[in-house]
């Protein structure tokens, strides 16, 4: 066995290694090999394999009663070194090693019967999936943004760290105008590296967008009340109102309006992420505000007015309850 390598060997940790230990060897080795970092492939492909075993307490288990075997013939992880390289099962040749599957199974050669195998050794069809490029997992994070630049658009320098090789990468995440709270950015190829040279995953950033103290947003849309006074409702009024844009509009409340009365001020709202060069709407609601204390000139003026009012304003109500 002089001369061959199994898993420790190629991490450069001892037998006795904890997982910390293995951790850290691997990422080290993993930023120092990836092929997208230059490095070689193969070489990479070793190391995960290593680091695959002996970060799984199970396989790790398995792998050591191994060794203690002097290895699989025809496996380059501890026996003649007559295999192709670092793979989780590989024959060499036509050899049967049914009869010593079994015998390692049924409690021979030392004892290390009641160990299962088939999470390390899945036969040549395990292997030949093991092998294929594999596209890297997508990885997520969320950027926060005030109201104001949710409207208009803003930009975030993030940094983030990639799990497999624990280095951390930067980049500029362009927020558009018009964003919401939840969207998603998605930047190809940012991701999580893939495996046997499969291509990476994406970065997919979520827009965390504050609420605004006057403005509602219903995507490119944007709604927001206008208090009136209930004088102001009954003879009618002009108000000025701002917009998401900063400019200034005015609105004009007929005599009689209701309270709950909408008005629409068309491509008023934000740009819609949706539909390049569109915008939303702005909704304007008119609510209508009630004094809660009066003076006596103001409360004389008001009962004379209702006592001159002749108006049914609840004759619906009325109607039911005559019927009664």
């Amino acid at each position: 066995m002089a001369g061959t390598k199994n898993y420790y060997d190629v991490l450069g940790v001892k037998r006795n290694a904890t997982q910390d230990e293995i951790k850290k060897a691997f990422h080290k080795l993993a930023q120092k090999h990836h092929p997208d970092a230059g490095g070689d492939a193969a070489k990479f492909k070793e190391i995960s394999e290593a680091y695959t075993t002996l970060s799984d307490e199970k396989k790790r288990k398995e792998y050591d009663q191994l060794l203690m075997f002097g290895g699989i013939p025809g496996a380059d992880f501890g026996g003649s070194g007559r295999g192709r390289g670092y793979s989780t099962y590989t024959t060499g040749g036509n050899v049967d090693f049914s009869d010593f599957f079994d015998q390692l199974r049924n409690g021979g050669m030392g004892g290390a019967g009641g160990f299962d195998f088939s999470s390390i050794f899945g036969g040549a069809a395990q292997q030949a999936a093991s092998n294929r490029p594999a596209k890297g997992r997508d990885l997520t994070m969320s950027v926060e943004v005030s109201a104001e630049e949710g409207f208009e658009g803003t930009q975030r320098k993030v940094t983030y760290r990639v799990p497999s090789t624990g280095e951390e990468q930067t980049l500029t995440v362009k927020v558009p105008a018009g964003a919401t709270d939840g969207g998603k950015l998605r930047y190809r190829g940012k991701g999580e590296y893939g495996v046997n040279g499969g291509a990476r995953g994406d970065l997919v950033v979520t827009t965390k967008v504050a609420e605004h103290p006057l403005f509602k947003r219903d995507g490119a849309d944007v709604l927001m009340d206008v208090p009136v006074s209930a004088y102001e409702a009954a003879l009618g009024t002009t108000v000025d109102i701002p917009t998401p844009s900063g400019k200034t509009v005015r609105l004009k409340i007929p005599a009689g309006t209701q309270d709950g009365k909408k008005f629409r001020f068309k491509e008023m709202g934000v740009p819609n992420v949706k539909r390049k060069g569109a915008r939303g709407a702005l909704f304007a609601t008119v609510r209508i505000q009630v004094p809660t204390r009066l003076s006596a000139d103001e409360r004389g003026a008001l009962q004379a007015l209702l006592d001159g009012d002749g108006r049914s304003y609840r004759k619906d109500l009325d109607r039911y309850l005559k019927k009664k």
